[in-house]
This record gives C-alpha cells, structure tokens and sequence, in this order.
C-alpha cells in the first residue's frame, strides 16, 4: 500500500492569474468553509458572498416569529443551502423533526451531507427530494407542521455558479433550471416562444419598461438563425436594445434591464408562480391549528400572490393573524449582504379551530 501511494503523481491545484482568484471554481478557499474560516471571514465582512455558499436572511426576524420550541414538527420548503435549517434546528435542542425540501438535485446531495456532518442526523431532519408545490402531498405523509417556512428566492450558491446560467455578470450557458435535468431550458424556451410572448413574459415577470425593445432584438438574432444559448449572448443583446438611450443613462438601464431580463426567465422556465400558487392552496392544510408559516419573497409579484392569499384566507377564518406590513432585514444585515436588499417577509398564523 504504501509503494502504492508514493507511485501517484501529486496533484498540483490549478494556478490563476494574479494574485486573487478571478473565476468562481478557482476559488478554492471559499468552496472550503470548514478548512479557510478566515477566509471567509473576510469576504463575508467585505459584504460579499463566498463562492459557493449562501448566506441566510432574516434569520432573527424568523426565529422571532416562528417561537420553535423543543418537541415541535417544522418544515422548511425551500432547503437550499440548510442556513435557515440549521437555525431552526438548534432550537429544538434534539427534541423535535424538521423537514427539508428541494428541488435542485446538485445542491440537495451538498447540504444533506453538510447538515449531517454538524451532527443532524436522521432522527432530527428528513431531506426529500421534491418541489416544494408538493406541500399538500408531503403534509399527508409528515404532517401536520408547528411551522413553516418558504425563502423564495434562488441561493447564491447557483446565481454564482457559471455552469448554472442564472447571472448575466458570468459567461455560461442560458438554463437558469432549478432542477437542469428537467423541464426545458432558458436557451431552449426562446425558441419556443413569439417576439410578442417573450415581451409579455418581461412585462408580467419581472415589469420590465424596455420588454418591446428587447423582445425585437432577440428575437431578430433567432430569426436570422443566429444562437442566443448564453449568458454574454443575450445581456450583449439587451445592451444592443438599449443603445438608443442617453450615454448617461444606459449603463444603470442595462443594468436594471439584464436583471430583470433573467428574471423573467427564470420564473418562466421554472413555473414559479405556478409553484407558489400550489404552495400557498396547500399550507393552511399542512399547518397544524395555531401552526405558523413565514415566507420571504424577493419581487414584485411574489410578494403580491402572498399577500393576497394570505388576507383572503384570513377573511375566511382560516388564518387567525397575518403580518399587516412586510418586515424587512435590518439596514446592517444588507450592509452585511447586499442580496438582502429586496427581501420582504410576510407571515401567517392558522386559527386553532
């Protein structure tokens, strides 16, 4: 065995160039929290993101809200990353089971084995494979949950990886899936659709006031034959789309525009509010009596679906109390972690009857 070992060649790590790495699978320290603390330390408190990582919002606001005590049964429908998870775990202190959906096949495998190895075994936590549309069928079997909790919003982990395609900053493939081994793709989904289906899906999406502009621009590229199957590809196009503006104004229009862009995108290739339609029909029913849900929502017209669902199901006396107004994270956690920004937390308690 040991001739064995000395016989493999040492494999060197891949050199970038200069003095920080650039790229997101070059950073290697940050893709190792355990091992580079410091490391991410730092980048944490330049108010940045480590590669890789996902850093919880409004972690205290939930905590505060939910009131989890040992002995409870909660639900976390949006695992991600398992920082919400794991929060909501220590307050169990052992005693107690927290069910953890997703639908992202990469990252699931990544957290379930993180989550373990801090000590959350099987007898605490149950991830499962699923949308978390699936509410109602998931209930059947687990529930009913003392709490629960949706964060809508996409982790870091998958806007900051290139092969993922959710961000016009890096140069990758247009898929913007949740799940990239179902379903079809962003690239693919342009294809599919007219000039005047694609300008619709910006204006209902994402309220983008450029969608005429950009829906013609890309869809001309597609109609010449020509491929718009990355990231670079179509923000250059949204940059081609706008080029009439004023000097001053086109590099934050751009901006805005590329941002908006994908996300209308990516609710569309992922369902999205379809997803959150069949969320929101199914939590009074996976709730136990005086069971409470937080949700955080991160646009316009997220915000909007929960926020009518939830008075309208509190008109009926299915809800004893819902938030009045949105709570958002503190001027310091977004000084912390700038993605925070457009976070808004709405929650519901179910009447005990």
């Amino acid at each position: 065995m040991g001739n064995q070992n000395q016989n493999q060649p040492h494999k060197r790590r891949v050199r970038y160039k200069g003095t920080h790495p650039r790229s997101f699978h070059e950073k290697y320290k940050e893709h190792n929290p355990e091992k580079y603390a410091d490391t991410i330390e730092k980048v944490i408190r330049k108010g940045s993101t480590p590669a890789g990582m996902h850093i919880s919002i409004c972690v205290n606001e939930i905590l505060e809200f939910l009131q989890i005590k040992p002995g409870q049964k909660g639900l976390d429908a949006t695992l991600g990353y398992g920082g919400h998870t794991k929060e909501m775990l220590k307050c169990l202190e052992g005693n107690g089971h927290i069910y953890g959906l997703d639908v992202d096949p990469i990252e699931i495998e990544k957290t379930t084995k993180r989550l373990r190895e801090q000590g959350f075994g099987e007898d605490v936590l149950t991830v499962i494979k699923t949308n978390f549309a699936n509410l109602g069928e998931v209930a059947k079997q687990h529930g009913p949950f003392d709490f629960i909790l949706a964060d809508l919003g996409v982790s870091s982990m998958q806007i900051d990886n290139p092969e993922r395609g959710f961000s016009y900053k890096i140069d990758g493939p247009l898929d913007l899936r949740l799940n990239p081994h179902e379903g079809t793709s962003a690239a693919d989904r342009l294809l599919e659709i007219t000039e005047e289906e694609f300008a619709w899906m910006m204006i209902e999406n994402s309220d983008e006031p450029y969608a005429n502009e950009i829906a013609a621009t890309v869809m001309r590229e597609i109609r010449c034959g020509k491929k718009v199957d990355t990231t670079t590809r179509l923000r250059e196009l949204i940059e081609k789309a706008l080029i009439k503006l004023p000097e001053k104004e086109r590099k934050e229009a751009v901006k805005k525009s590329c941002q908006r862009t994908f996300q209308a995108l990516r609710i569309d290739v992922n369902s999205e509010f379809e997803v959150l339609y069949a969320f929101l029909d199914a939590l009074p029913g996976a709730l136990a009596p005086g069971g409470r849900a937080a949700i955080l929502t991160f646009h316009s017209g997220e915000d909007r679906l929960v926020k009518k669902s939830f008075k309208q199901l509190k008109k009926q006396g299915i809800y004893a109390k819902v938030a009045d107004d949105v709570i958002r994270p503190s001027a310091q956690e977004c000084a912390m972690n700038p993605r925070a920004k457009s976070t808004k937390m709405r929650w519901a308690v179910k009447a005990e009857i």
